[in-house]
């Protein structure tokens, strides 16, 4: 174990480095804007309740996409399989990185990536302050899932999932 600190903002990059450590999967996260189809890479999924079906995810406040996503009536979020890291690195340096995928219109014009191990279709049902970030709670109005080894998340590095017997 390495030495304790308190989180602050001199001690900024332990926490996150700290934070890294918590392996995640990877969503890519979509909506219609003024503007046209917009999507954004996340790591800040989780699912949140059963009766009625709620997802979350969290977007940063510094993204010039932020407005768009915690305005946005309806959006997907994508979970994304192991083959798909080209498609989320597109979207964490773009918002417009729908030329080269196979996607569709859904509600309202959200856009829906094919081929992802998990989709969930979402009406937004509350955004709530978190600090930096924003917390938006989508109500899941219909979801898909493939089989598949998903993308994963860890120490700021994408990866795969490596299963034991």
């Amino acid at each position: 174990m390495t030495d304790r600190f308190t989180p602050g903002p001199e001690t900024a990059r332990a926490f996150r480095d700290a934070l890294g450590r918590f392996a995640t999967g990877v969503t890519v996260i979509t909506t219609h804007s003024d503007h046209g189809p917009l999507g954004i890479t996340a790591n800040s999924f989780s699912s949140l309740s059963l009766d009625p079906p709620l997802v979350l995810w969290s977007p940063a406040r510094a993204s010039r996409r932020f407005d768009a996503f915690v305005e946005a009536d309806h959006f997907a979020i994508h979970v994304m399989g192991d083959d798909q890291y080209e498609v989320c690195s597109g979207f964490a340096r773009e918002g417009t990185a729908f030329d080269a995928l196979d996607w569709e219109e859904g509600t309202g014009g959200t856009p829906l990536i094919a081929n992802c191990l998990a989709r969930f279709e979402c009406d937004r049902h509350a955004v709530h302050e978190g600090g930096d970030h924003a917390i938006v709670v989508g109500r899941v109005r219909a979801a898909t899932y493939r089989e598949g080894a998903p993308l994963l998340f860890h120490g700021g590095r994408y990866g795969r999932f490596h299963g034991g017997d």
